[in-house]
Order: C-alpha cells, then structure tokens, then sequence
C-alpha cells in the first residue's frame, strides 16, 4: 500500500508525461529498495490494463446467476414510482406474484450485461496515454467515470433490445403483466403504466458501474489485485508492498 501511495502523491505532483514516468520510476525504487525501470508505454499499457481488468471483472461478476438478484447494492426493485404496487399486492397477499417478476427482471439484467464486455474494450482501446494518466491520478472511481461517460448511450442502444428480449426469455414481461394488471383491478388506485425494458435497461447500466466501481478500487488498493505482469511492475506486487 505504501508504494501505491508514493505513486499517486508523485501523479498530483507532476503531470508531464516525461516527468510522471521518472518519478514514477523513483518510487517503485524506493519502495521496494531495488532498482525498476519501465517505458513510457509499459506505464501506459500497466493503466490501461488495470482499466480493462476492472471493468470485465465487473461485467463477470453481474452477468452470472444471481449477479444482481443475489446483490443488495445492485438488485433491481420495482420501478419507484410504482412501489405502491408491491405494497398493495403484498397486503392482498400476492407475494409469490411480485417475487415472481422482481425475479425475473433480474434474471433479464442478468442476461444482457455479459454484451457489455465488449463495448467497454473497445472504449478502453481508444485511451490515449495523457487520458490513462488522468484517470490514475484522478478520483478512486475515475476510470468508472471514464467509462461512464464513453459507453453510456452505447451500452443503452446495446442493452435494451437484449433486455426486451430476456424480458420476454424470462417471463418479466408476463409477470409484469400479472402484477400491474391486478394492481390497476384495485379500486380507486391509479393506473399503471411504466415501460420494463426502459427502467430494467437503466437499472442493469447503474449496477454495473457499481460493480466496476468496486473493481476499479480493488486494483488501485490491493496488490492481490494486480494479476499480470505489467501491473506487478508499474503498480507493484504484494511482496514490494509488505
């Protein structure tokens, strides 16, 4: 931890491309009391990496069975603006109902985050070296930010036809159906109307920034984390840090 903490000391320091490499170089030495020498590019490659691991990590984590369902901090609940329903639904007794399509909602998100993957690397491949290097130097979920920023409306395009289709897959639609059509028999409540695949397609993108969040953070952090080479020898490996 203390190498890692040497190097983005130097990162606020110094923001010339020339410059952050030498005393990135100078830190690694000091830590480990060895001598280290990386390129320019090896430094560049190391942060883009990084970048790449967290975010398939993150893609891995919510696209298995129960990647959302089984997550709190991620698990998609009814639609806010409808949550009456689950409240009044549960109160009639129809709890099998409304489990039924939180379920498969989930299962939906589930189902189409793993296309995700591929437009992240492909984001990814377009950092430039001065990018890499202010996403390490930036905030603990700057590279999330980054990604955010870049892949949000594709991800959008991406997601939400897979997710009407998974919806179907899955039942969601059909379990949607049930619960919105034997809310709306309910006498004086309002009727219902929101659109799944809009909110489940939002929902799914916001949890799988959480999660890259958190693998982003992990990298940065844990020396454990750091699983290649290039990783090990600009960022350091458990044995530099203990």
């Amino acid at each position: 931890m203390k190498q890692l903490a040497i190097v983005f000391l130097i990162l606020f320091s110094f923001t010339a491309q020339a410059q952050f490499l030498k005393n990135l170089q100078k830190a690694v030495t000091d830590a480990t009391g060895g001598s280290v020498s990386f390129t320019e590019e090896e430094a560049g490659n190391a942060i883009i990496e990084a970048l790449q691991t967290g975010a398939v990590n993150g893609v891995a984590e919510v696209s298995q069975l129960d990647g959302y369902l089984g997550n709190p901090e991620i698990k998609i609940p009814f639609p806010e603006e409808v949550q009456m329903v689950e409240t009044q639904l549960r109160k009639l007794g129809m709890d099998k109902l409304v489990d039924d399509a939180i379920t498969s909602i989930n299962r939906a998100a589930e189902d189409a985050s793993i296309e995700a993957k591929d437009i992240f690397v492909g984001a990814i491949k377009q950092l430039t070296f001065t990018d890499a290097i202010n996403i390490i130097k930036g905030d603990d979920d700057a590279a999330t930010q980054y990604l955010q920023k870049t892949t949000t409306d594709s991800l959008k395009v991406k997601f939400k036809p897979i997710i009407a289709t998974s919806l179907e897959k899955v039942d969601a639609t059909k379990y949607w159906g049930n619960v919105t059509t034997q809310y709306n028999k309910i006498p004086f409540t309002k009727e219902v109307n929101t659109d799944l695949a809009e909110y489940v397609t939002d929902e799914a993108i916001n949890g799988l920034f959480i999660m890259i969040a958190k693998e982003e953070l992990k990298i940065r952090e844990d020396p454990v984390a750091r699983t290649t080479d290039i990783l090990k020898k600009v960022f350091g490996s458990v044995d530099d840090d203990e």
